[in-house]
């Protein structure tokens, strides 16, 4: 506030005799000014402060209803829940430090797949020191990946079903907060077919540092139970996890003991070195006709002379054993990936179990958020205990894998018909989608019919 302006008050003896009297009126006025501008100014910032913080006796807050409301399934009041980003934890995308770490040391790291990668533990702890906000949660933050060819399919449909499969990878990551990753750039000239995803997951281990473990999908397999969430625990102590029979690989010695289209691998310097042994099996290498004879006579129902990457991990499991195997975990008890033919026949059985299910627990077919999905999907583990795993199981398989089909070549193995994997494929898929579409609604009522949807009512399955 600005005081008024005094035009008598002079710096002269004379006029300050004659005009005390009207400088003592002056000063009263001033005073009287000054005090009603301030009191003035004290109501209105008690106004727009009480605008901006609301008596709780007149206007109820966040806090006030937050006493009143506990959120689904855990207490802590509304408040809590709605504050800022401020005072949310997570990773800071927006802060890269500028302390030096291994990306700036052109002599440490190489993405190629003919540079080893040393110390990779160190440099990735010391990378997560300098970057803290992502520490937490590390041990198990998963990345996918997966990827295509980078040409156009030559068959019609495939274009669309590897959009689909892509699609599918895309919902499943999104409602388990996993980051995705596809690639549909050849890596390495000479790397093609199934050898062609090695450089990638390799270069992804480099470039995502905060990821414990990498998850290779091949682009033909789908995930067909939204919900289930892999058994991270139950892999502490290992490093790559496939789907296979311990007894297939190590007694009877089958190329076929284990399926390489899905693989889980750590993050760490044990992966890198394992890969190192496996790709110099690969075509790349000098060596290749070679490893295709040692891998045909090792396993006798090999058929083709190719060295692949599939019988070349059971190798390295039977043959190198005491280096490789204890950290190779083997997982049988559920569909880590399935087999299509067994499975797309028990889809409509199991949707039928399921909606049974729901119609006895109103809180499994209670409408929700997607976010909150995998509250859900553990609440319901409950009803599934007697279920089983794998072959016969009550329970939604995993993971459908089509693998013989070749939806983008179209040429698939003579012992299918064209028709059993197209249909197989948009059953899975739909299969799929309707876990998905039901949180927005809506269900494909045919599940060889995916331009058909229809609007679920409340309280479904009735």
């Amino acid at each position: 506030m600005v005081s008024p302006e005094l035009p008598h008050y002079h710096n002269n003896s004379s006029m300050a005799k004659s005009s005390l009297r009207s400088k003592s009126s002056f000063w009263v006025s001033d005073s009287c000014l000054f005090l009603g501008g301030a009191f003035a100014a004290l109501l209105l910032v008690w106004s727009f402060w009480s605008f901006i913080t609301p008596s709780s006796e007149t206007t109820p807050t966040f806090e006030s209803l937050g006493t009143k409301s506990n959120s689904v399934g855990g207490s802590g009041n509304l408040a809590d829940s709605l504050r800022c980003a401020a005072g949310a934890a997570g990773p800071n995308l927006q802060y890269d430090p500028p302390e030096r770490t291994f990306y700036d040391d052109p002599e440490l790291v190489s993405y190629t797949i003919d540079q080893p990668v040393m110390n990779w533990d160190e440099k990735r702890r010391e990378w997560l020191l300098h970057h803290p906000s992502f520490a937490a949660g590390a041990r198990d933050r998963i990345l996918i990946v997966t990827g295509s060819q980078p040409s156009h399919c030559k068959n019609p449909m495939g274009d669309h079903f590897l959009l689909r499969f892509f699609k599918n990878k895309v919902d499943y990551s999104r409602i388990h907060g996993y980051d995705i990753f596809y690639n549909n750039a050849l890596l390495h000239p000479k790397m093609f077919a199934y050898w062609a995803k090695y450089p990638v997951v390799r270069a992804a281990m480099l470039a995502h540092p905060e990821a414990e473990w990498i998850w290779w999908v091949d682009s033909d397999a789908a995930f067909t139970d939204m919900e289930f969430k892999l058994p991270l625990e139950r892999y502490k102590d290992h490093n790559l996890i496939v789907h296979g029979w311990t007894h297939l690989i190590h007694e009877m010695k089958s190329w076929t003991g284990l399926n390489a289209g899905v693989f889980l691998i750590r993050n760490c310097q044990w992966s890198f070195d394992f890969m190192d042994a496996w790709v110099s099996m690969g075509p790349q290498t000098p060596d290749y006709e070679r490893w295709g004879h040692i891998l045909r006579s090792t396993f006798k129902d090999k058929l083709f002379r190719e060295s692949d990457d599939q019988t070349g991990l059971a190798y390295l499991i039977t043959e190198e054993k005491e280096k490789w195997a204890d950290k190779i975990y083997l997982e049988g008890e559920y569909y880590f990936e399935g087999y299509w033919e067994e499975i797309v026949v028990t889809y409509d059985n199991i949707t039928e179990r399921y909606n049974e299910m729901e119609r006895g627990v109103r809180t499994l077919r209670r409408r929700h958020a997607e976010k909150v999905s995998e509250s859900y999907g553990a609440f319901r583990e409950e009803y599934l205990k007697e279920a089983g795993n794998g072959r016969g199981s009550r329970r939604r398989p995993f993971i459908t894998h089509f693998t013989g089909c070749q939806p983008c070549s179209g040429n698939h193995n003579q012992m299918y018909s064209d028709q059993s994997c197209w249909d197989g494929m948009q059953k899975a898929l739909n299969f799929a989608d309707n876990q998905v579409l039901r949180k927005y609604g809506f269900v494909h009522p045919d599940l060889l019919d995916s331009s058909s949807v229809s609007p679920i009512p409340f309280d479904y399955p009735f």
